[in-house]
């Protein structure tokens, strides 16, 4: 009898420990998934939900009101002119980035001198891009009395007013995120390095010269790269804060109040949670749609390895 309860002890501990092997990744996940659903899901769902208030963080309990918030946006020409002011934005800076971070990594490609320094040169910018000290920096060069202003003077041309015109302002900072290129230009530049080298020995053969190597052989190749990156860049084009707040603070006359300044100050100057609300879930249907679409085209112009068209 002993020896029995002592056999189904030792099959009991087998089948434990089977059990925590086979489980052991749910252990190690758990702080990830914690501080997803509380951090991430939770406020995300959240948001929603406060959509549909009349929710001041400083006034007696919220109320529903349905779609109130929804129409109040739609119905506001300043709300709707900074959607339109982020479109632009976005419009601008994603394609001039993908460009010239593709035009440099293609350069930085060829075997030249220095090239290892020119890449980290040229990557830095994507890491001090984003800080407040650049973002000042950044408001002294475009400044009246400023490094731009001055070279144009020093050139013969008048300065220009780029913090008092609606027409120069939004340039400013997209200039900025253009001249943050470096990640892109990283991920192009690895994307190229895969291309084989025997495609190019072909075209030469056939007479192809460089700029049609380039624009039928490289840039088919490095499609899936280029679809990556247009996706990652007009994300983070919809979501951007920290330039027009701390170089433009939104003006002049609003041509620079992205949506997410706007939403900024609706939830923590005005503190209407209820209308930021509202306002961050129309960004995220507009955003979504427009990744949706642009899945959708893919299979028009992306080109796989192994796919027959």
């Amino acid at each position: 009898m002993q020896k029995a309860n002592q056999a189904d002890r030792q099959v009991r501990r087998m089948d434990l420990r089977k059990y925590a092997s086979r489980n052991i990744g749910f252990l190690y996940v758990l702080p990830w998934l914690l501080g997803f659903l509380f951090f991430t899901a939770y406020p995300f769902l959240n948001s929603l939900y406060y959509s549909f208030l009349d929710y001041n963080l400083f006034k007696e309990s919220p109320g529903f009101i349905g779609f109130e918030n929804y129409l109040t946006i739609f119905q506001t020409s300043k709300y709707m002119k900074a959607y339109g002011v982020t479109f632009k934005y976005a419009l601008l800076t994603v394609p001039l980035k993908l460009a010239f971070s593709l035009f440099i990594a293609y350069i930085l490609n060829f075997k030249l001198r220095f090239v290892n320094f020119f890449r980290t040169m040229y990557y830095v910018p994507s890491i001090l891009g984003s800080s407040v000290a650049i973002s000042v920096v950044w408001r002294f060069v475009f400044n009246q009395d400023g490094m731009i202003n001055s070279l144009l003077k020093a050139l013969g041309f008048d300065p220009i007013p780029w913090f008092g015109s609606s027409t120069y302002a939004i340039w400013i900072i997209v200039l900025l995120h253009v001249w943050q290129f470096g990640s892109a230009m990283v991920i192009f530049l690895a994307a190229l390095k895969g291309v084989s080298p025997d495609l190019y020995e072909a075209a030469e053969i056939d007479g192809a010269n460089k700029a049609h190597q380039f624009f039928y052989i490289t840039v088919p190749m490095i499609t899936p790269v280029i679809f990556y990156n247009l996706i990652t860049q007009l994300c983070t084009a919809f979501q951007e804060f920290n330039s027009a707040y701390l170089i433009t603070q939104g003006g002049p006359m609003n041509s620079t109040t992205l949506i997410s300044l706007l939403i900024y100050q609706k939830a923590f100057k005005s503190y209407d949670m209820g209308l930021a609300s509202a306002m961050a879930w129309i960004l995220f249907i507009i955003v979504a749609t427009l990744t949706a679409i642009a899945f959708l085209s893919q299979k028009y112009w992306v080109y796989y390895s192994g796919d027959e068209r």
